[in-house]
């Protein structure tokens, strides 16, 4: 008896909400029809899913599920010339769109953007995890000696300062910190789906752990 293991595919989908405006739906269809012709001609399309719209008073949500065989072959069609020549076309119906395909709520700062829009393809949630504490720890460092110096927070309920305090956090790591990590260590932090030489790899980890523990030495030296 012979016992064969055979590697499940990879495969990836991506959920699309369109806002349509009412009166719009025929146009919108055929306008869907054209972009979903730009994803047959590429290599590893399986099918799009186009769902029964979401009625509202003036507009209508349709929602799609583009589905290919690999995370790599989906990127390849959403940075295409062809996609994009049917998304920027001035008679197309849509009001606005978004998608993602998100796991840890994190990909935000992660994912890459192309022409605005937010793909979903961010690295495995462990190095999500760990490049955000390597923003975060120095950024709440350095915040709390600023903060205290000015004491400007002294006299506020403990409820308002932590609200104020969580509010600078995190436009700083959105806007300044996160930006700049993430295309420092973009090498590291590649699509889960995308896998990296184990030596680049355990580079960009012991990178982090190491400039987070040589942190971790200079703010006890400072006694911060």
């Amino acid at each position: 008896m012979f016992n064969l293991q055979t590697e499940q595919p990879v495969h990836a989908s991506l959920v699309v909400e369109h806002t349509v405006p009412r009166g719009k739906g025929i146009a919108f269809r055929r306008w869907h029809a054209k972009l979903t012709r730009t994803a047959w001609r590429f290599k590893g399309y399986i099918r799009t899913d186009l769902l029964p719209p979401v009625k509202g008073k003036s507009q209508l949500k349709w929602y799609s599920i583009v589905h290919f065989d690999s995370p790599e072959n989906l990127n390849a069609w959403l940075k295409s010339k062809d996609r994009e020549a049917v998304i920027n076309a001035e008679d197309h119906p849509v009001e606005s769109y978004q998608f993602k395909s998100f796991t840890t709520g994190l990909e935000g700062w992660f994912s890459p953007k192309i022409g605005g829009e937010q793909l979903g393809l961010g690295p495995p949630a462990w190095k999500q995890n760990l490049a955000v504490v390597l923003g975060l720890y120095p950024t709440l460092m350095i915040q709390s000696v600023l903060l205290g110096a000015l004491g400007f927070m002294k006299n506020l309920p403990h409820p308002s300062a932590m609200l104020l305090d969580n509010f600078i956090s995190c436009s700083i790591l959105t806007w300044l910190v996160m930006p700049w990590v993430t295309r420092t260590l973009s090498f590291w932090l590649q699509p889960a789906a995308q896998p990296l030489p184990q030596k680049l790899n355990a580079l960009g980890t012991i990178a982090v752990i190491g400039v987070l523990g040589g942190l971790l030495m200079l703010f006890s030296e400072l006694r911060i």
